[in-house]
């Protein structure tokens, strides 16, 4: 019978994940590119700021809009224009006259595409996912991201190497077309309960209004909107450990492009082994304290092993380490999100949710390549062959990295600290 509740999602999941594991080849592929072309991580921030800038802007308007419009159109829309902006890299490819300014526009266009389709895809998995099962289905979602991240580097070098960008894009809109075709023919949304009586009221109800409401309903649930704080300032870290991550291997002696490919890797293995463990654990007793606790274990761990040590096996250890939690996390904040917030509010708030917890996500890219390049990396070619922090950092170019992994990590567990005696007064009573 749980099988057969679960036909659509399993459906929906398993096409739609293969999309973004070819998605996440071609973005790869394209950050090694434009590293070889600038040897910037500035430069390669850029291509992230430029994908969630219009992530972050719009995200507020999106929910409004996917409350409004049917789910299914709205995903496939969107799906079909950002292939378009994987058309048009492989067009400029061929005629030789990609350059790193095309690469932020159609990012840009990219991320302004999954900003009405995010909100959309989450409310759509509520629909077609009965309430006992949305633990074991988000352990099942971080399962296929996992896969992604531990495939996608892998597969994208080793193409990349035997025939050249054109055969990683042509693998990805072949995983679009198939997600595609099986959304069209085989997926059925389910309206959300009570939708058609307030759509004569929502029809007519401004845009702004709209998205207004998912603030007000924030506003008047304090847990949720300092869980999503939590989380953005989380992300703020995050996102410049990302940025931070290729200009601290790609250079260093025994690193390189292959042995980035490895430790971006590891984050996957780690999240497939987490995803499963979720499915397998009972229900906590405190699912807020797990997600301060899961993230303060992941923020210092990640970034103090990396920081510290010179050994690729190391920093595959904290990659391991790191992300080994985050599905543990993920799946207590998706429960109390979706057992908290009414159906048909879900969209708004989940789009005002993407507004405040991922606009430090561009800026966190922003200023991970900006000190890196501009601040430490000038600091520790200063420091000669001897002293303190080329002790504790190394020396050339890549220590100035370290430090900033070291940055991060304190930084980390100071939000950590101070969100987990601020959520503490709050309680989830969960049916």
């Amino acid at each position: 019978m749980k099988k057969h509740k679960l036909k659509t999602f399993f459906v929906l999941w398993s096409t739609q994940s293969l999309s973004q594991l070819g998605s996440a080849m071609t973005n790869f592929a394209l950050t090694l590119w434009l590293y070889q072309k600038t040897g910037s991580a500035l430069q390669m921030a850029f291509l992230s700021i430029c994908s969630y800038a219009p992530y972050v802007l719009m995200s507020i308007f999106a929910g409004a809009l996917s409350d409004r419009w049917d789910k299914k159109k709205i995903m496939l829309f969107s799906d079909t224009f950002a292939a378009c902006t994987t058309v048009t890299v492989l067009v400029l490819l061929k005629m030789d006259l990609l350059c790193p300014v095309h690469l932020y526009v159609l990012n840009a266009v990219s991320g302004l595409m999954n900003t009405v389709q995010q909100p959309a895809s989450d409310v759509a998995m509520t629909l077609i996912i009965p309430r006992e099962e949305y633990q074991r289905t988000s352990g099942l979602r971080s399962l296929s991201q996992s896969v992604v991240t531990i495939m996608h580097p892998v597969l994208a070098t080793a193409l990349f190497a035997a025939a050249g960008m054109d055969i990683i894009i042509l693998v990805d809109l072949s995983t679009f077309t198939l997600a595609f075709l099986s959304l069209f023919f085989f997926v059925k949304i389910p309206g959300a309960a009570g939708a058609s009586a307030r759509k004569g009221e929502s029809g007519k109800e401004p845009l702004l209004a709209a998205s207004k409401a998912g603030l007000r309903y924030l506003k008047k649930n304090p847990l949720i909107l300092s869980l999503i704080l939590f989380l953005s300032s989380v992300n703020l870290v995050a996102s410049a450990f990302d940025a931070t991550l290729p200009a601290y291997v790609l250079p260093r002696p025994k690193g390189g492009e292959t042995v980035l490919g490895i430790v971006t890797s590891c984050a996957g293995i780690a999240t497939l082994i987490g995803s499963l463990i979720v499915t397998a654990l009972p229900k906590p007793k405190n699912r807020i304290g797990v997600i301060t606790g899961t993230m303060l274990f992941s923020l210092t761990i990640e970034n103090f092993l990396l920081a510290f040590t010179r050994i690729p096996v190391l920093w595959c250890l904290g990659q391991i380490l790191g992300w080994l939690v985050v599905p543990i996390m993920n799946a207590n904040l998706d429960v109390i999100l979706r057992t908290t917030i009414p159906l048909e509010m879900q969209g708004r708030v989940y789009s005002c949710r993407n507004t405040l917890q991922f606009f430090t996500i561009p800026i966190g890219f922003f200023l991970g390549g900006v000190l890196v390049d501009q601040i430490w990396e000038p600091v520790m070619a200063d420091q000669g062959s001897s002293g303190l922090l080329v002790f504790l950092f190394g020396s050339g170019k890549g220590s100035g990295a370290a430090v900033m992994m070291f940055v991060l990590g304190a930084a980390g567990a100071v939000i950590c600290i101070v969100f987990r005696k601020i959520l503490k007064k709050y309680t989830f009573n969960e049916l």
